[in-house]
This record gives C-alpha cells, structure tokens and sequence, in this order.
C-alpha cells in the first residue's frame, strides 16, 4: 500500500535520529468488522469462538465477538505507511519485534488506529536499525488494544 498524503516523510539517518523519542502521529481509523475476522480465522486456522461465533460470543466474557491479538498486530503493515514514510534509503525492512503485549480487546465493529513512537536508532552496517513502538487503539477505550515494539531495518 503506498503511504497516505497525510504521512509524515522522515528522509534519512539524520533526521531519524533527530526524533527519537517523539511520537510521530497516528493513522485514520480503521472498521474493524466480522467478515476481516473470519478471513484472518480462516488464514491462520485459528477458529476460537470469542472470534466467529457471534451467537456464543455474545453471551461470552466480551459481550461480543472480539479480533484475533495478531490480528490487530498484522494490521501494522497497513496502517504504519498511513503514518510514517522513510525515505533516503535503498529499502527497508521488518526485522522482528520485541515486547508485544494485548492490554485489552478489539470488540468486532469498533474502529482502530495505530500510533507510532520512534524508540532508538542504532547504526548497522550498511543503514540504521529503528525501534518503534506501534501502539493500537480503539476509539473511545480507556486502554490500548496492543503495545508492540516493531523493528525495522533501513538499507542505504
């Protein structure tokens, strides 16, 4: 997916470095609803029935059906470039990720955003090492949905 017009375009390592530590924004919203669950049960086979059963999760512990945890965490790749674009940089790429946590759940329906903040930039040979941090919310919730720390490498 290209990066939204309204993405902020860091170019290169030094003004990578220049923010760390600053939150770099956030995306639009995104509809999180039934048919986008069942999809992702189907891709990872993961057919709980909090997730696809609507009938039964909605006498369940959530009151309804709820997304997959790396559900949520999958949508980074959609919704990172709605927020940040890097350039200066041959290309880029994930590299992992290190403390992932789900604070409270995605309720199917409810709109979700990703907040991005730049944690550290390290040199490696050949580009930069960034640790982000990708904090997922839910419009209106007192707690976000996932906290993740996402790293990525950049190539010059």
């Amino acid at each position: 997916m290209l990066a939204d017009m309204s993405a902020r375009v860091i170019n290169g390592t030094e003004e990578l470095k220049s923010l760390v530590g600053e939150h770099l924004g956030y995306s639009p919203y995104v509809e999180i609803d039934q048919d986008r669950v069942n999809l992702f049960a189907d891709a990872t086979g993961d057919h709980q029935w909090i997730h696809v059963d609507v009938e039964k999760a909605t006498a369940g512990p959530f009151g309804g059906p709820i997304a997959h945890g790396y559900l949520t965490l999958s949508l980074g790749p959609y919704l990172y470039p709605q927020v940040v674009q890097i350039t200066g940089f041959s290309m880029g790429v994930n590299y992992g990720a290190e403390k992932i946590r789900f604070p409270s759940p995605v309720p199917v329906g409810a709109k979700l955003r990703l907040g991005v903040q730049l944690l550290d930039v390290t040199e490696i040979a050949g580009g930069v090492q960034t640790l982000m941090e990708f904090t997922f919310e839910c419009e209106g919730a007192s707690k976000p949905s996932c906290v993740a720390q996402i790293i990525f490498r950049q190539y010059e």
